[in-house]
Order: structure tokens, then C-alpha cells, then sequence
């Protein structure tokens, strides 16, 4: 957590305290509304990683990590949409200066002007390869299945990946939209985050243009600097572990427990954060999976206390503990890779 607030944490805060937490059961219910979008975008929070030249805040990570621990306490549906807008910005941060696609969607996507989705957790599952590119016409054909697409509806662009024959990953924007090669599913539902608007996309010879490419990379050089990163602990688990454990402080006999759940995370904050600021990501990936299993452990913990403290009213589907129980439920495979979901069952089984 910062000391001092970060102007885009008071933003937060006030977001949360005046939107997203008054309205969670009934977006959870009903679906995350384009208001709520809109009021993301008008906070400026869509840029808190983006570069300041660009129209971005340029903030710190320690700030981009509060500011997802309070959007995702308050209200994981519109959180998780949102968070997908910033793999995106950062990726084109990080692309050559000149590069087109940079120039073109950079400064708007950094002003929150557009929403990018992202389509790519797929390629995390070679040797499967669920959506294959080629090169076609100066540009590059998708054909596949992306099994999970988040945002269908809010969204402007979307960030796309797939492999080649040559095992080359092959990442494009292209309009999020249905369009000829591209048609959604119909939106599914989940026993969580079903507000979250998530389809399936059906590629069928979608074709980007080259200018569209933002990367490609060979896949096993995806998969070194992927894998670390996907073993470090969302910020959303300790934001939805922070909201159960503010429901329990108001119940007179489970703020001992509170107390004590508070003090663990904490802790398990402070270490999780740590690695993820270490200087090279490879490094100490069995640590960051284990503090990954054990963040989740005190979530579970967190969010079965609330249940427990709430008795039947908790089961009510307008009332908050069922809804962050469920939720934590969804972060349990968020982002999960195959050693990610090795090293949890090990964790679970000892």
C-alpha cells in the first residue's frame, strides 16, 4: 500500500465507495452496465500504467496493485473487465517507438478514450494450439477457437494471439466486434462473474493487417517470461480477502477472527508484492507459486468466514459473503497455467 495516496488511489476509493460497492449485488446479477465503464474511464484509472507522454499517469506498480485491490474488493465483475484494458497498454508501451499499431491505439487506449480487451490465455496451452495463424495477403489469417473472451459489448478493440505453423506467436489488435472471420458466442454463464459479459470467439479466416501486429515472438520465449509472471499473486486476491474481512469486523463476535486473517495477509501481501517487484522475473518462481497457494488459502478462509458470520442471510444471492465467496471461487483459476495449477493442487493436498 502507498503512505501518501496516490491521486488515482483517492479516485479509486471514491469510485468504489460511491458506485461500484452500493451497486456490486446488483451488477452481479445483472451484468456490468457501459455506466460503469464509463465511470472507470472518466477516473482515468484505464491509464495508471500507461506512459505520461502518451496521456497515461505513468504511476508506480505499488499503485496500479492498490488500485486493483480496491476495484476488485468492491466489485470484481467491473475490476476484471477493466484489467484486461491493461495488458494491452502496457504491451504497446513496450513496443518499438514508430511501430504503427503503437502510434495508432497507444495514446487512445492510454486516456481510457478506447477499451482494449485480450484474447491470448489460450497460447498458454501448447501443445494445444486452439488458434492457428498464417500469413495471408500482407497480413495474418486467424482461424480457431478463443475459449474465453471477457468484456463482449464494452470493449472497442481486442488484443489477439495465436501460434503458426513455425511455432511463432503472433499477437494483433483487431475491432472487438463481430465482423466477417469473427462471431461471439452467446454470453455464458458462470457460477461467478457472469456479469463480466465472457463469450467464446469463433475465428473463421479473420484477417488483421500486418500494421495490426504489436509482436511475435517463438513461443517458447513467450512461455520464459509468460510462466513467471502468471506465478506471482493477483492483487484482486487480496482485494476481495480485504472486503470479507471489513464484513466480519462488523460482526461483534468475528473480529478475533478478523484480526487474525488481517494480520496473515498482510504479510502475505508484503512478501507476494516483493517478489513481484524483483528485478528478474524468472527468478524464485517455486516462492512466488507458494505464496500464490497460500494468498488463495487465507481468501478461501476470509470469504468462509463471512459466510459464517452472515448463517442463512448469507445464502441470500443479494448478499455480499456468498458474492465474494463465489468470486473467490473464479480468482482460484484467473490467470492459471499449468504450473500454477500444479503446484496449487500440491499445496491443497498437503
Amino acid at each position: 500500500m502507498t503512505t501518501t495516496p496516490h491521486p488515482l488511489v483517492t479516485r479509486a476509493r471514491r469510485l468504489a465507495d460511491e458506485l461500484l460497492v452500493p451497486s456490486a449485488s446488483r451488477v452481479d446479477q445483472e451484468g456490468v452496465p457501459v455506466s460503469h465503464i464509463g465511470a472507470v474511464r472518466r477516473s482515468g484509472l484505464l491509464g495508471v500504467s500507461a506512459p505520461g507522454e502518451y496521456g497515461g499517469a505513468g504511476a508506480p506498480d505499488a499503485v496500479a496493485r492498490e488500485t486493483a485491490e480496491i476495484l476488485a474488493g468492491a466489485c470484481c465483475s467491473t475490476w476484471f473487465v477493466q484489467t484486461q484494458h491493461h495488458t494491452p497498454v502496457r504491451l504497446l508501451a513496450r513496443a518499438e517507438r514508430g511501430l504503427p499499431v503503437r502510434e495508432r491505439l497507444l495514446p487512445a487506449l492510454a486516456t481510457g478514450e478506447l477499451l482494449s480487451g485480450v484474447a491470448y490465455a489460450h497460447v498458454r496451452g501448447w501443445p494445444r494450439v486452439p488458434v492457428r495463424v498464417t500469413p495471408e495477403r500482407g497480413g495474418w489469417r486467424f482461424d480457431g477457437t478463443v475459449p474465453w473472451y471477457t468484456g463482449w459489448g464494452l470493449n472497442d478493440v481486442l488484443l489477439l494471439a495465436g501460434v503458426t505453423d513455425d511455432a511463432e506467436v503472433v499477437f494483433a489488435f483487431t475491432d472487438a466486434r463481430e465482423q466477417p472471420g469473427l462471431r461471439p458466442s452467446p454470453p455464458m454463464r458462470l457460477a461467478a462473474l457472469t456479469a463480466a459479459r465472457t463469450v467464446s470467439l469463433a475465428l473463421d479466416g479473420l484477417w488483421v493487417p500486418g500494421e495490426a501486429v504489436v509482436l511475435r515472438r517463438d513461443r517458447a520465449e513467450f512461455a520464459r517470461t509468460d510462466i513467471p509472471r502468471s506465478a506471482n499473486t493477483s492483487p484482486a486476491v487480496f482485494g476481495v480477502a480485504s472486503a470479507a474481512l471489513d464484513l466480519l469486523d462488523g460482526v461483534p463476535d468475528a473480529r478475533d477472527t478478523a484480526a487474525a486473517l488481517r494480520t496473515r495477509l498482510d504479510g502475505l501481501r508484503r512478501r507476494a508484492y516483493a517478489l513481484a517487484d524483483h528485478p528478474v522475473p524468472h527468478e524464485h518462481v517455486e516462492e512466488r507459486l507458494e505464496l500464490r497457494a497460500r494468498s488463495h488459502d487465507l481468501l478461501r478462509a476470509a470469504t468462509t468466514a463471512a459466510v459464517v458470520a452472515g448463517g442463512g442471510r448469507a445464502m441470500d444471492l443479494g448478499g455480499t459473503a456468498q458474492r465474494l465467496a463465489r468470486e473467490a471461487m473464479f480468482l482460484l483459476v484467473q490467470g492459471q497455467t499449468a504450473p500454477v495449477r500444479r503446484a496449487h493442487l500440491a499445496a491443497l493436498g498437503t
